[in-house]
């Protein structure tokens, strides 16, 4: 197999300090590999950057007839827990005729500096709607409830998940050889990084068709490019980097290294994984390679601070940089 690739690169001085290494691929319409690096057979689990395959069952089943722009989003999204992500999503609940427990996430603590801070000061409960999860946990309830099933969601056997690892394996064009719980407690099954970036591409492609899918797939993409601040949040990556593309790529991160793209008006899709599981290099690896396909400009300084991120001390001193390896843009 071929080994892993430097990606991005840690410099202090006139010395390279660290190397991540790491695999990406960029497949075509069709599912061919247009460009690679390392080894594009590897196994990986997506973890939140496939979640917008996640929720196409919610669109394509019919259950997420009536849901915003916003909600379908939202079900895409690992946002950062602000008011407006968490008011949203305890008003999905209501509509559901649910509350905050029917949640399977977990509570998680929020995101958002401010709202973090002002929650600690007025000693209010930390909740599972505040989980960077819970949008699509709210998709996932909204489905359950369509099939009748079981609102124990996050069984890999409830017909939710069955749902999903059907459509996952389909648009990925692989049987998935198994799943590993997320951190929101939901399976996350694993494909290889060809067979993801496979249906990244098909997320960027499909759409003229006129099938359910095609429906399914345009609006969430759509409900993505149009709400980049619900994907994830003011200062996230996958938020700066959608708005530099100015409607051109949906881009989406996930634990441990791994970034996915999709690009409609090129008809490509993007995946990447850092093998170290390092978000820094994952950051800087798929600016430079959304970059190097023209959908984001290097002059633009919101791009630029990801292909050349500088490293402070404490005092405030420039003491190195993180950049992409040679020859990646």
């Amino acid at each position: 197999m071929p080994e892993a690739a430097p990606l991005a690169e840690i410099t202090r001085g006139p010395f390279v300090e660290s190397i991540h290494l790491g695999h990406a691929v960029i497949a075509g319409p069709d599912g061919e590999i247009v460009e690679a690096w390392g080894d594009a057979t590897k196994i990986i689990l997506p973890r939140s950057s496939s979640k917008m395959l996640q929720a196409l069952p919610l669109v394509e089943s019919g259950a997420g007839a009536g849901l915003s722009s916003e909600q379908l989003a939202l079900a895409c999204a690992s946002h950062s827990g602000a008011q407006r992500h968490v008011e949203l999503v305890n008003r999905w609940l209501s509509d559901l005729g649910l509350e905050d427990d029917a949640l399977c996430c977990g509570p998680q603590a929020s995101r958002d500096k401010a709202l973090r801070h002002a929650m600690i000061r007025d000693s209010q409960p930390v909740t599972r709607a505040h989980n960077n999860c819970s949008g699509k946990h709210a998709g996932f309830l909204t489905i359950a409830q369509h099939l009748g099933a079981s609102l124990d969601y996050v069984d890999p056997e409830n017909p939710v998940q069955k749902s999903v690892r059907a459509t996952f394996e389909d648009m990925c064009g692989e049987d998935s050889p198994g799943f590993g719980i997320d951190g929101c407690s939901a399976p996350n099954f694993a494909t290889s990084l060809t067979g993801f970036a496979r249906a990244m591409a098909k997320f960027a492609s499909l759409g003229l068709g006129g099938t359910a899918r095609d429906r399914a797939v345009v609006a969430l993409r759509e409900a993505m490019i149009a709400h980049p601040d619900l994907v994830a949040g003011e200062g996230k990556a996958c938020t700066i980097l959608m708005r530099a593309a100015n409607g051109r790529a949906v881009v989406k991160t996930g634990a441990e290294g791994v970034y996915s793209a999709i690009l409609p008006d090129l008809q490509l899709g993007v995946a990447l994984k850092i093998d170290d599981g390092a978000t820094r290099a994952a950051e800087v690896a798929i600016a430079a390679i959304l970059t190097r396909l023209g959908v984001l400009n290097a002059d633009d300084p919101a791009v630029a601070r990801f292909l050349k991120r500088p490293i402070e001390n404490w005092d405030g001193l420039i003491v190195g940089e993180e950049h992409p390896a040679a020859g990646l843009i």
